[in-house]
């Protein structure tokens, strides 16, 4: 019988290959809380595979999933393990055929992480982690950048889809960051830019206005490739957590700093 992370590994690959069938083909979209927020029956299909496979698998466990399919509510006795399920993360992307977009899965004992996967199918990149094991991708051990200044960093963000009508809406902070900074990314997928944190590729990302299936994988990532997470006053991440930052660790103070001057202009 596979383990935990074998059966989350091998669950995100199924999911994300079947996205990957779909995604050329016409899509039918519907929308939810705003006219930008999308859903696509690639979203439905992908959560639907997933929860089968963990009701099957796990039937004790609860599951909370963007979609709402998995209701957050055990199927069996027991609520002390929860899966954090992204079925397909960056749908907004999908839609326009943009490739950037991946599925993600953490399971959460007791409340703490225990393992994140992050698979990202068109580049067949495999993201994983294990509390205390360290993070791998496609089997290689991910370690955080080394970048210890802001004028060195490249970072990611996010707007929420309630950005027109929200005043904490991130312009204030992206206006702030983006002279101080190499560069500012925003390609639409938090599950990938975590993940490209852990891999180095990015040296922070900070976002608001999400939920815990966009982050519980990717925290796990960057924790264990040696970066920081908190949230946007400094908390640890938990499930009520509404902004993130997740760095490197060097440029996490300043960053942290930049952030809350923003906010309180």
């Amino acid at each position: 019988m596979s383990t935990p992370l074998e059966f989350a590994r091998q669950t995100a690959r199924q999911a994300g290959h079947l996205l990957r069938e779909l995604y050329h083909r016409r899509h039918e979209v519907r929308f939810k809380s705003s006219d930008i927020d999308l859903v696509t029956e690639a979203d439905l299909a992908s959560e639907q595979l997933i929860l089968e496979a963990i009701r099957s698998r796990f039937p004790e466990h609860a599951i909370l999933t963007e979609e709402g399919g998995g209701g957050a509510q055990p199927t069996g006795g027991e609520a002390s393990h929860l899966w954090l399920v992204d079925p397909l993360d960056g749908t907004v992307n999908y839609a326009h055929g943009f490739p950037f977009w991946g599925v993600s899965l953490a399971l959460l004992e007791k409340g703490e992480i225990s393992l994140g996967v992050i698979y990202d199918p068109l580049r067949d990149e495999l993201f994983w982690a294990e509390q205390g094991k360290g993070a791998w991708g496609n089997n290689q051990p991910l370690h955080v950048s080394s970048a210890s200044q802001l004028r060195e960093a490249l970072v990611a963000t996010g707007f929420a889809y309630r950005r027109a009508t929200i005043r904490d809406n991130n312009l204030a902070e992206f206006s702030a960051l983006m002279p101080q900074v190499q560069g500012v990314r925003r390609a639409g997928a938090a599950v990938l830019d975590l993940a490209y944190i852990a891999a180095g590729r990015l040296d922070a990302y900070w976002e608001m206005h999400l939920h815990p299936w966009d982050w519980g994988a990717g925290v796990l990532l960057v924790q264990e490739a040696g970066g920081q997470v908190s949230d946007l006053d400094g908390r640890p991440w938990s499930l009520d957590t509404k902004g993130l930052l997740a760095s490197n660790g060097p440029l996490h103070q300043s960053l942290r700093a930049l952030l809350r001057e923003a906010r309180q202009r």
